[in-house]
């Protein structure tokens, strides 16, 4: 389980092309998803965009949509592709474990990104996610159903996933300033995602 914990980044980035295909052609299930969030965005609000893979189709739909983003990846080949894509964005090659960026922003996305950290690491990201948040920006990130890490697989790899419980959740975001908008459970064998929607103190 370790092991797969702390080959994450290597994982992404040895099968950064095939994995960037696969999302764009597997069809936009989670598109409802995006938009919720984009929903309680004022227009043209800045996103910070953590794990944003190759910018297809989430980076480039925010775009299109007239938001402005900065996209953190910690693949280099991935990073790449968003600067191909979309040249007049902000692409940072980093972790976002140790994110410091010094700026807030209106809207924080970690999207089919942050169930890749270990649970230790997913409970210090809530002072990142405060740390740049502006008041009353969006945050909204997706877990699991409950405290417990698993070992999945893409293309013969193994592909490692955690989540805290809920409760634990509930009390990061309260801890760290966040009020909670919504937390969904939809069917993964429909696309679903179980999502977290929160907003950042005004004050």
């Amino acid at each position: 389980m370790e092991e797969a914990a702390s080959r994450i980044a290597d994982h992404y980035e040895r099968h950064a092309l095939s994995w960037d295909a696969d999302r764009r052609n597997a069809g936009w299930i989670d598109k409802p998803f995006i938009e919720r969030f984009l929903g309680l965005l004022p227009p043209g609000s800045r996103v910070l965009d953590l794990g944003c893979g190759g910018g297809s189709p989430v980076a480039l739909h925010m775009v299109a949509r007239g938001f402005r983003v900065t996209g953190v990846d910690s693949s280099p080949t991935l990073i790449s592709l968003c600067e191909s894509r979309m040249p007049d964005q902000e692409w940072i090659l980093g972790d976002m474990r140790s994110l410091a960026l010094g700026r807030r922003f209106g809207g924080i996305l970690a999207w089919d990104s942050f169930f890749h950290l270990r649970p230790k690491d997913q409970q210090a990201m809530f002072r990142i996610f405060a740390a740049h948040a502006a008041p009353g920006g969006i945050l909204m990130f997706n877990a699991g159903f409950g405290h417990g890490e698993a070992v999945g697989s893409y293309r013969g790899d193994p592909l490692y996933h955690a989540s805290l419980d809920p409760s634990e959740y509930e009390i990061l975001l309260a801890d760290f300033g966040f009020e909670l908008i919504e937390h969904s459970i939809n069917e993964p064998a429909e696309g679903g995602r179980i999502f977290w929607l929160a907003r950042a103190n005004r004050n």
